[in-house]
């Protein structure tokens, strides 16, 4: 394993990087060319991409690691290729009448030197996909991957050594204390995906040099099932949003509302949708494991407070593997916890694994209390056939995003801006919206060589007092 970077070397690994933009800032071709060569560069290694992830998981299925990390990434390049002319052109914008006949347009311009600070649930794609951003803007970049995927942190920096050059693109490895440190660095812009208490010091850590920061962060993203929608086809979806990376998502579902008269028949249907998907779950290949001991033992504390407040815990898998194999191989069953109050632990945290709360509710409107009862979520998936509840729906609550009758889905489309509000995140990216967050957007006006308000000064007399008091009406 590569040693981890040295806090001396964060500074003038950054200044380095901003003097080489400084020097060259990349045009069009330079861009272009360099996400082409991270395309097949990353092509060439998805093998080993996906036996670093293993690794560090101590196993997640390949099949997630093609769709999660692999395809998210090729196409969010593909689609910056497809478009980065387009989106470097000055855009026009209208002056009004009252300043004609000049006029003026939005240059996208890049900022300079981007910090990325990447989590360890989806180590590559959200490293690589700012990443993708970034370049596409004109920025050189500074990535942080977390230390909880260490395996995979080397593959990003090989990989990244491989395609820049050490002044556009560097890599620096280590725990939190290099993390605080990066966070401290006068970035031109600064994005960090992670929790909401780690957000909370990334941006303490930024406020001193007014770094911009774009934060991604989390939160109990809800699924709420309206009463006139299929329950075996949501448990079927909601399934696929909780239980992908064993619900390490910052996305996922994390708790369910349910119409009380269809609660029990959710429950069963969730159910028969884990046996079908996992089996036995004695040695499941399609099944993640929990990232360290660590995250372990939250969830399990979480089950515990459940079980000790008396709350119904269904376990499906609960003798599928004695506990001491499931515990050294981080293997953390699927449970629902069945209507916890707003005290219990699971609803207090994101829970940020398998661990899934039903609760049920009589009314639309007291379902949508109940999420609004809770800091806006980074996610919400309503599902429903009736147009007008739907809309009822996202019309009283407010999330950083939304897939209706679906989950996840709403981050792989990438003219969607994807980011939270308040303690779920602030601001967006992918596609256009990431360009844009990596750029400054320059207003530039252009003055005509003769104009009116050649006129508009002292001394305020006749005429020009008419023209000012005409034009201030």
């Amino acid at each position: 394993m590569i040693a981890d970077t040295a806090p001396t070397e964060l500074a003038a690994t950054r200044e380095r990087l901003r003097a080489a933009w400084q020097t060259r800032k990349p045009d069009y071709a330079q861009r272009r060319a360099d996400l082409l060569r991270l395309r097949d560069a990353f092509r060439a290694r998805s093998a080993a991409m996906d036996a670093a992830i293993r690794a560090d998981f101590g196993h997640r299925s390949s099949h997630e690691n093609l769709l999660s990390e692999a395809m998210i990434t090729l196409a969010e390049i593909d689609h910056a290729l497809s478009h980065l002319r387009r989106w470097m052109r000055p855009r026009r914008a209208a002056v009004g009448w009252r300043f004609w006949p000049a006029r003026a347009e939005i240059r996208p311009e890049p900022v300079g030197v981007v910090g990325i600070l990447s989590p360890w649930n989806y180590p590559v794609n959200l490293a690589l996909v700012p990443l993708v951003s970034a370049i596409a803007a004109g920025n050189h970049v500074y990535l942080k991957p977390s230390e909880h995927t260490p395996r995979t942190a080397q593959f990003l920096r090989d990989l990244l050594a491989e395609v820049f050059p050490e002044d556009r693109v560097a890599v620096a490895l280590g725990g939190p204390e290099i993390g605080a440190a990066f966070s401290a660095l006068p970035f031109d812009h600064l994005l960090f995906t992670g929790s909401t208490a780690v957000g909370r010091k990334v941006m303490a850590a930024a406020a001193p040099n007014l770094t911009p920061v774009t934060l991604e962060l989390g939160g109990k993203a809800p699924a709420l099932i309206c009463a006139d929608y299929p329950i075996e086809r949501a448990a079927a979806r909601i399934a696929s949003g909780k239980w992908f990376n064993a619900g390490q998502t910052c996305i996922g579902v994390d708790y369910v509302l349910v119409d009380a008269a269809r609660r029990d028949e959710l429950v069963a249907a969730l159910l028969k949708q884990l046996k079908a998907r996992y089996g036995d779950l004695v040695a499941p290949q399609d099944y993640t494991r929990i990232i360290n001991a660590s995250q372990f033992a939250r969830l399990s504390g979480y089950l515990d407070d459940a079980r000790a407040r008396g709350l119904e815990v269904v376990e499906p898998f609960a003798d599928s593997a004695p506990r001491e194999q499931r515990v050294a191989e981080r293997i953390f069953p699927p449970a629902l916890v069945i209507e916890p109050g707003a005290d219990a632990q699971v609803m207090q945290h994101e829970i940020f694994g398998p661990i899934l709360p039903v609760l049920s509710y009589r009314t639309l409107d007291e379902a949508i209390a109940r999420i609004n009862a809770l800091d806006r979520p980074l996610a919400l998936y309503p599902f429903g056939h009736d147009r007008a509840q739907i809309e009822r729906i996202l019309a009283q609550t407010l999330a950083g995003g939304v897939t209706v009758n679906d989950t996840l889905l709403h981050f792989g489309a990438h003219d969607l801006p994807f980011g939270g509000i308040g303690p779920s995140g602030i601001g967006a990216i992918h596609g256009r919206n990431g360009f844009d967050t990596f750029s400054k957007l320059l207003p530039v006006f252009h003055q005509r060589r003769l104009a009116a308000s050649d006129l508009l000064k002292p001394p305020y007399r006749g005429k020009i007092d008419a023209m000012i008091r005409w034009l201030a009406k």
